[in-house]
């Protein structure tokens, strides 16, 4: 009987259906945080709702975008000096700030005020609420004074006098920065017998204060 040859079984076919993939995890957009609720950085708010506004370009929390923003003033503040005052109590020494402030509108007002406080930012603040309160107006005629004015206050004695056109503010220390901030753009002054900013500041303002108009100078 003749040998038969051996045949070898038939491979398996394929499955039809091919085992199902593990699912790709995909990586979220918009930001570090990307979820639903809190919506990452540069999506739309905290959650649904959007309670802080749109992202970091959407105008602030909850639409307070135009905070920062402030009209400007129409007067100047300069320091004018800023002090350290003691004052002796039963318990001991008790130390404040006292700052001096000009203010003026370059345009005739002008005014000082001093403030006192334990900070010297308070201290500032006051002064400049209290010099807005005690505003002059000062009398001019072509950008200087009406007319020469000698002053005379504690220890200060002030000469104020006008110039021509050109010639500018000839003054020094508290005399110049108040002219400069009440508008004068010529004028000639002199100070005598005190170096106190505090003491010959009162006095320019005495002096700018008994100014009279072109039409009230007696001839």
């Amino acid at each position: 009987m003749e040998n038969q040859p051996e045949t070898s079984p038939a491979p398996a076919a394929p499955s039809a259906t091919p085992s199902a993939a593990p699912p790709v995890q995909q990586k979220p957009q918009g930001g570090r945080g990307g979820g639903p609720s809190r919506g990452g950085r540069g999506g739309s708010g905290r959650g649904a709702g959007g309670g802080r506004g749109s992202g970091r370009d959407g105008g602030g929390r909850g639409g307070r975008g135009g905070r920062g923003s402030r009209e400007p003033s129409e007067y100047e503040e300069e320091v004018l000096q800023i002090d350290r005052v003691t004052r002796v109590v039963k318990g001991g020494r008790r130390l404040r700030f006292r700052a001096t402030v000009v203010v003026g509108n370059k345009n005739g007002k002008v005014g000082i005020g001093i403030g006192k406080s334990h900070e010297v930012v308070g201290a500032i603040q006051k002064a400049i609420h209290q010099a807005k309160k005690d505003l002059l107006v000062v009398p001019m005629r072509n950008g200087t004074l009406p007319h020469e004015i000698f002053i005379k206050f504690k220890s200060a004695r002030i000469l104020m006098m006008p110039a021509a056109p050109g010639t500018g503010i000839i003054a020094g220390g508290a005399v110049r920065k108040i002219a400069e901030l009440a508008g004068i753009k010529n004028m000639l002054s002199k100070m005598f017998g005190c170096s106190n900013r505090l003491t010959n500041a009162q006095a320019t303002m005495i002096a700018l204060r008994k100014l009279k108009p072109i039409g009230k100078i007696e001839k």
